[in-house]
Formats: structure tokens, sequence, C-alpha cells
């Protein structure tokens, strides 16, 4: 009987080791390396308390990062979460008819296209001289918008943001679908017998009862937005000038180009710091999984 009890924690122990070792513990390797300075050509570290910590901190692009990955993560829920919501809505809505899985699929096809290769792409279609964007541009008679959207500190991150909309937008939209597939009919139907509309129906039944779909959406995007990388590295390296730089690429920079392993581990903490605690705040506020 005993062995019986037992034999199911077999099954989960692999999966609990791989968390253990791929997760946890270099997580806290992180942690405690934060502590120290650090060289990738000596497995000699020298500890330095806080001071990687107060480098970030006091550091020229702190804020610059800081204010550049919150404004990714606010563009990205109003458009990922909340237009990527309206879209799964329509396409599961009698107006789609049988083109339903076309649209689908349409939607879905950017977020299957690797980043690197997207940001190559819109590396193309942002240059100043022969980038799409600016060609439409002067075909419809607008010239004085033309720019160099990449090398413009002004416009740089929110070209950028726009890139990654159209990426992601789409595979939120998947994710909303299939929840919003998963409402009960019973409720739909009697809520048409009242005499409530479309918009009656998505606001009052479908949207409340796919409110946690809604916050793993939010929550994936949130900290999507703080691990922010490929999509900066691949434009613009955080340039013109720092103006597109972010937490991923500082991080990746100190690490790797100028050999500050140290404080590259702090950037990880505060990256690691941020999406929890947004994360656990945004589980709170929404009272997830209460009834």
């Amino acid at each position: 009987m005993k062995r019986k009890k037992i034999v199911p924690y077999y099954y989960i122990l692999p999966g609990l080791l791989m968390i253990l070792f791929f997760v946890y513990v270099p997580v806290i390797s992180n942690f405690v390396y934060s502590f120290f300075r650090l060289s990738s050509y000596s497995s000699g570290k020298v500890f330095v308390g806080f001071d990687n910590y107060i480098k970030l901190f006091t550091s020229d692009t702190f804020f610059i990062m800081i204010k550049n990955n919150t404004l990714y993560a606010v563009i990205s829920l109003i458009v990922q979460v909340g237009f990527g919501t309206i879209i799964a809505l329509f396409i599961e809505s009698k107006l789609t008819g049988r083109l339903r899985n076309v649209y689908r699929n349409i939607y879905f096809i950017p977020a299957l296209i690797s980043l690197t290769a997207v940001g190559l792409l819109f590396n193309f279609v942002y240059s100043p001289e022969v980038g799409l964007l600016n060609s439409a541009l002067r075909a419809m008679g607008l010239q004085n918008l033309t720019q160099a959207w990449l090398g413009n500190s002004k416009t740089a991150i929110f070209s950028i943001i726009a890139m990654s909309q159209w990426q992601f937008t789409g595979y939120i939209t998947l994710l909303m679908v299939v929840a919003i597939q998963n409402v009960p009919k019973d409720y739909i139907e009697a809520a048409a017998i009242d005499g409530a509309g479309p918009i009656r129906k998505a606001f009052s039944i479908m949207i409340p009862l796919v409110k946690e779909q809604l916050l793993v959406c939010s929550i994936i995007t949130i900290i999507g937005a703080f691990k922010l990388f490929t999509e900066v590295y691949a434009t613009t390296s955080g340039g013109p000038g720092n103006s597109s730089q972010v937490l991923g690429v500082y991080l990746y920079q100190n690490a790797f180009l100028h050999d500050k392993m140290g404080l590259a581990a702090a950037t990880g903490v505060l990256i690691f710091v941020i999406t929890v605690t947004i994360s656990i705040i945004q589980i709170v506020v929404t009272k997830s999984g209460k009834v």
C-alpha cells in the first residue's frame, strides 16, 4: 500500500530535478555571483558586496533602460493583450464564418518567424533610402514624414516596439481564441435569448470567464517585455546613443563584451525581481484562482 502511494512521486521526480538544476540552481547562483567581481578569463572572484548593484543603479543608462522596458510592457499590454483579445472575439464570432481557421493561421504566422530574421527584415523595412516604410510614405506624398527610423533617437525604441507588436499579437490572439472556445455555449445561448448583443455577450460573459487566460497572457507579455533582447540587439544594439537600450542588452554587453560578469549578474537579478514582483501583484489584484 505504501509503495503505491510512493510510485506517483517517481514519475514527477525527473521533472522536479530538471526544474531544480536548470531553473532554481542557476537563479541562486546568479544571485550569489552578483556580489562578486568576476571575469570569464579567470576562475578567481573578488567579493565586492553591493558594488555591482550601485554601479547598475547609478549607470547613465539605468533610467533609460527602465523607461524603455516599461514603455514596451505598457504598449504590449494594450496592443498584444487588449487588441489581441478583440481580434480573438472577432475570429470566434459568427462574422468570420468558414474563414475562421484561415484567420487564425494568418494572425499566428508572424509568431513562427525567428526573432533574428524579423530583426533583419525590419532593418530593411525601416531603411531610410530603400525601406518599405519610407517608400510607402513617399508614394502617398508624405515625404516630410520619412526619416531614419532606427537611426533617430526619438523613434528607435518605438520602431522596435512596433515590430514586436506585429510579431506577437497573433500569438496572444491564439491563446485567447482557445480560452474563448472553452466558454460554455449554454451561457452564450442564454444571453442571446435574453436579448444580449455581441458586445454585451463579449464583456458580460466571455471576458469574465476567460480572465484567468487574460492574466496568463498579461504575465507572459510583461515578462517578455523585461527580458527583451533579440529585437533590440538585431536592430540597434541599444543605439543610437543608448536611446533604445534595455536591461537584456545591457546584461549581454556587460557579460560578453565588457567582461563584467558580476554587473551582468546583478542586472539579471534585477530583471528577475521586477518580473516576479509584477506577476505577484497581478495575481493578487486580479484575485486569480478565486471564484
